[in-house]
């Protein structure tokens, strides 16, 4: 049996579990036991307790995060913006990722997005390379933008690039 899931806001103690939630889902080893690995396109980290600390304490936004009788399986990250809500730091514990954990939490942070801050627009960015991420995306009613930003080359806190060719592309979605 299923231990029932619930959905909170991150608090700071939340920080090193957040983490390492983070970088099991999208680096090294442990990755590769999901399907949202970007192990074989970056090294190093996805993210560290700084830049974590940074987003559950922001006061232009929020961190979600799903727990269950194991701990945090599952969180994202909210921004306020001029004209949009920003979505990102999405993650899922590998081993519980393709049971619609992540379309669950992707589904909440739209609804928070539309009904506490009354915002019509989430937009998020992904690396162009991820075909199979950005068609989930797409399914679930994202548009690609063919707006590119390049990647932080040189910035080792957000990974070591193991390719010359990384870009981030805009998706956005209308919140009915």
């Amino acid at each position: 049996m299923t231990s029932p899931r619930t959905v909170r806001t991150a608090r700071p103690a939340d920080v090193a579990a957040l983490v390492d939630l983070v970088e099991s889902a999208y680096r090294g080893e442990r990755s590769r036991a999901g399907w949202t690995t970007e192990a074989d396109l970056l090294a190093g980290q996805r993210t560290d307790p700084e830049m974590v600390a940074e987003a559950v304490s922001s006061r232009a936004g929020t961190v979600l995060v799903v727990e269950d009788g194991t701990g945090i399986v599952a969180c994202c990250q909210l921004e306020r913006r001029d004209d949009h809500v920003y979505f990102g730091m999405f993650a899922v514990a590998p081993g519980r990722q393709g049971g619609g954990l992540g379309r669950d939490l992707l589904a909440e942070a739209e609804r928070h997005a539309r009904e506490q801050w009354h915002s019509g627009e989430m937009r998020m960015t992904v690396i162009t390379q991820r075909e199979d991420l950005i068609a989930w995306y797409e399914r679930r009613g994202y548009v690609r933008t063919g707006e590119l930003s390049p990647f932080p080359y040189g910035d080792e806190r957000f990974g070591v690039p193991l390719r010359p060719d990384l870009a981030f592309e805009t998706l956005r979605k209308k919140l009915g």
